[in-house]
């Protein structure tokens, strides 16, 4: 097939890959990207596709790892990375999900629940969720490591019985 041939072809499936930026986006410019994106590598890789085969399955694919790809790169540069020698913070950007915690009843009463179990476990559970690993948490408490994760399983196994109205 030639280059003008194929150009073409690939050309008269823009509206279908169009629509098919639906399964991935909603946003209108973001999916005009994500088409321009795709007919531009299809046209810069032409010599990869092979005769007798389904353009727009091919294009289709394209599309898809194209749109996988942006949004890895995206999570990445929204990582913040922990630049202490210890590294005792979790590597993820913090997103809350309330509002305003500090006056949510909500969020007190869940709190409120998870403050309500034993020392022993809340401790090691606290320090798993502010970011510390396995093995800090076992030597910040001189305790085994398989304590330590036993601890952690019970206390999300009793905050989970103690949070059943908030599933």
């Amino acid at each position: 097939m030639r280059k003008s041939e194929f150009s073409n072809q690939v050309a008269s499936l823009r509206p279908t890959l169009k629509t098919f930026t639906r399964k991935f986006t909603t946003d209108r410019e973001e999916s005009q990207d994500l088409v321009q994106d795709t007919i531009l590598k299809a046209l810069t890789y032409c010599t990869k596709f092979r005769e007798n085969t389904n353009l727009k399955g091919w294009l289709f694919t394209i599309m898809r790892n194209t749109y996988i790809n942006n949004y890895r790169k995206t999570q990445r540069a929204q990582t913040s990375h922990d630049t202490t020698k210890e590294l005792y913070h979790l590597n993820v950007e913090d997103h809350h999900t309330f509002n305003r915690p500090e006056s949510s009843l909500e969020f007190k009463e869940v709190w409120q629940n998870v403050h309500n179990i034993k020392d022993e476990l809340l401790i090691p559970f606290k320090m798993y969720t502010s970011g510390y690993k396995y093995n800090e948490i076992s030597d910040h408490l001189k305790i085994p490591i398989g304590t330590v994760k036993n601890r952690i399983f019970h206390a999300r196994k009793e905050i989970q019985k103690k949070l059943v109205g908030y599933n």
